[in-house]
């Protein structure tokens, strides 16, 4: 099997199993009242979409995971790739169902969901320097690499925290988070022939089949949510295809979205809690446009769009200087 076929294959199960699963899952998940809880200081517009059902990032992770190891097998990193979406989204699961299931706003204690991130991350930083025997990260634009040592360690648990929270924070709009996961991980696919990581690249096209399966139960007005089960899985697995395919820092360009998401949210808190003056109508951003009259689904299409440019720009990084 070629390598484009292979992604292919990938991707076609991927997208299949996703919209079959989702027709079986979507409406129990509504007979079961496992529904998303609108909180009350979020837009207006927003309570509508009270009792929409949710933790459907289960889709994600079942079609991502079933052709992945249908068309990669039982490779060392296809069960990496897979192994540490399903952790990543099992820390979620267990936050949706305290909240959803068992009634309890808080979920998983924002200390017990920190330390597991930062496990999962140890875990990805033991387990990609055992497959690749090496500390480095390759710098942006310049084509050049550079061997952190220890630090490598620290850069990996940071990407992996990072991006599922950075993802989860994204996931606020029908349809925005899997839209653009599907953007970047399309983007994925071409880094991961460029280094030489077939199987990474099956890992992303199925991904990316998943994603658009999933959005078709996501796009607007949504019949289901991910969840915190998607959004931390989405996470996870951006980190893990970054760091097999030493695209650590390249990730920041790629996801630039979701960094400009979780930005917003770290400059309203600090100058909130300096000044008493917000920045933004809302955080994270695409609140913001919102709530300057956008309509929801303008914010997810340019919020699209902005993605796609990040995408090839972080793919232009990756090539380095010609």
């Amino acid at each position: 099997m070629n390598e484009i076929a292979g992604v292919g294959i990938a991707f076609l199960l991927s997208l299949l199993f996703t919209l079959l699963l989702g027709k079986l899952l979507v409406p129990l998940l509504h007979r079961l009242k496992f529904g998303q809880e609108v909180r009350d200081d979020g837009p207006k517009s927003h309570l509508k979409k009270q009792g929409t059902a949710t933790m459907g990032g289960l889709l994600i992770i079942g079609g991502t995971g079933v052709a992945s190891l249908l068309v990669a097998g039982q490779a060392r990193e296809s069960l990496l790739l897979v192994g540490m979406m399903v952790g990543c989204g099992l820390l979620g699961f267990a936050d949706d169902f305290l909240k959803v299931v068992l009634k309890r706003s808080l979920g998983v204690k924002a200390r017990t969901k920190f330390l597991v991130q930062i496990l999962l991350g140890l875990v990805l930083a033991w387990a990609v320097f055992a497959l690749h025997q090496e500390t480095t990260a390759l710098i942006p634009f310049a084509g050049l690499r550079v061997d952190l040592g220890i630090y490598y360690y620290a850069l990996v648990v940071f990407i992996l925290v990072a991006f599922t929270n950075a993802v989860n924070l994204t996931d606020g709009l029908d349809g925005l988070a899997s839209g653009l996961m599907l953007v970047v991980a399309a983007a994925f696919v071409l880094i991961a022939w460029m280094t030489g990581h077939d199987t990474a690249a099956i890992f992303a096209g199925a991904l990316g089949g998943s994603c658009l399966g999933f959005l078709y139960f996501n796009h607007y007005p949504a019949r289901v949510f991910m969840g915190d089960t998607g959004s931390l899985a989405l996470g996870g697995a951006l980190a893990t295809l970054s760091v097999l395919t030493h695209a650590e820092l390249i990730l920041f360009i790629l996801g630039g979205v979701f960094v400009l998401e979780t930005l917003s949210v770290i400059i309203q808190v600090i100058s909130y809690q300096l000044t008493g003056k917000r920045v933004f109508r809302m955080s994270p951003l695409h609140h913001h446009f919102e709530l300057s009259g956008w309509k929801e689904t303008r914010v997810v299409h340019w919020f699209w769009m902005l993605g796609l440019c990040c995408a090839i720009l972080g793919f232009w990084a990756m090539r380095g200087p010609h």
